[in-house]
C-alpha cells in the first residue's frame, strides 16, 4: 500500500543520504582542457584496462534502478532516497569515462574480446533480490575503489586521476550504506549467510579472471594484481567480519 507520509526514522541511513547529496559534483568541476598525463601506448592500455569498471558503472545505474521499487514495496524510504543519489552517482561515474575515451579518441573492449567480463556482470545480475544485489554492489565497489586508487597513485598528474579521485570518495558512501543496510538484514535474516560467502567466492574468483585476461596493460600501467586483491581481499574480509559471516575467505588457487 503506498504511504503518503512514509515513516523515515533511520537515523543513519539519513545521514548517509544528506551526505550523497551534498557530495554531488559534476562533470563542469573538470578540467577537460589540460593534458591527459599519459603517453599514447599508456591511453590504449587504460582505454582496455578500464573496461570492466566502465561497464560496472553502467550495471550499477540499471540494477540500483530495478532495486528501487523493491525498497518502496516493503517501505524503506530510507534506502529509496540514498539509492536515488547511488544511480546519480553512477550515471556521473559513467558520464565521467565516457568523455575520458572520446578524449583519448579510442573506444573500450568488446565483450567478445573479453568474455570473462560478461560472465562476471551476469553473477551478479543473478542476484534479482534488493539483499543479494546490495551484496554484489558492496563486493564490486571495494574492487573499483582500491582500481581506482592504485591508478591515481600511479599517474597521480593525469586527467584520469582528477576525476577518478571523486569518484572514491563516491564508492565510500556506496559501501558505508551496503555494509549498514546489510548489517540490519542479515540480523533478520542469518539464513542468508552461507548464500553470501558462496557469492563472495564466485565473485572474488571471476575479478581475478577478468584482471588476467588484462594483465598485460594493466602491469604497463601500474595495476598491480597482487597489489590490487591483497586489498580487495583484506577489505571483504573486514566486511564478512563486522557482519558476522565469519567464515574466512579461500586463499587464491593460483
Amino acid at each position: 500500500m503506498i504511504r503518503v507520509f512514509p515513516c523515515v526514522d533511520n537515523t543513519k541511513l539519513m545521514e548517509l543520504f544528506r551526505k550523497g547529496v551534498e557530495g554531488q559534483w559534476s562533470a563542469s568541476v573538470i578540467d577537460w582542457d589540460q593534458p591527459l598525463g599519459l603517453n599514447k601506448a599508456e591511453q590504449r592500455a587504460f582505454a582496455h584496462v578500464l573496461t570492466p569498471i566502465y561497464l560496472g558503472e553502467q550495471t550499477a545505474m540499471v540494477g540500483a534502478s530495478s532495486v528501487i521499487p523493491q525498497f518502496f514495496a516493503i517501505h524503506h524510504t530510507e534506502a529509496q532516497l540514498y539509492l536515488s543519489t547511488f544511480l546519480l552517482d553512477e550515471a556521473r561515474h559513467f558520464d565521467m569515462i565516457t568523455r575520458f575515451y572520446n578524449k583519448m579518441g579510442l573506444r573500450p573492449l568488446e565483450i567478445r574480446d573479453l568474455k570473462v567480463m560478461l560472465r562476471y556482470q551476469a553473477r551478479l545480475f543473478q542476484s534479482r533480490d534488493k539483499v543479494e544485489w546490495l551484496w554484489g554492489i558492496l563486493l564490486s565497489d571495494i574492487l573499483a575503489r582500491h582500481f581506482y586508487g592504485i591508478l591515481v597513485k600511479a599517474h597521480p598528474t593525469s586527467l584520469f586521476a582528477e576525476f577518478a579521485r571523486r569518484i572514491i570518495i563516491d564508492e565510500a558512501r556506496h559501501l558505508a550504506f551496503a555494509e549498514l543496510y546489510l548489517g540490519e538484514e542479515l540480523k533478520r535474516k542469518p539464513e542468508l549467510k552461507p548464500d553470501f560467502l558462496k557469492m563472495r567466492d564466485e565473485v572474488i574468483e571471476l575479478m581475478r579472471a577478468v584482471h588476467a585476461g588484462l594483465k598485460d596493460e594493466a602491469d604497463f600501467v601500474g595495476l598491480d594484481g597482487k597489489l590490487l586483491f591483497d586489498a580487495v581481499v583484506y577489505d571483504v574480509e573486514k566486511k564478512v567480519q563486522r557482519m558476522e559471516l565469519h567464515e574466512p575467505l579461500r586463499d587464491d588457487p593460483a
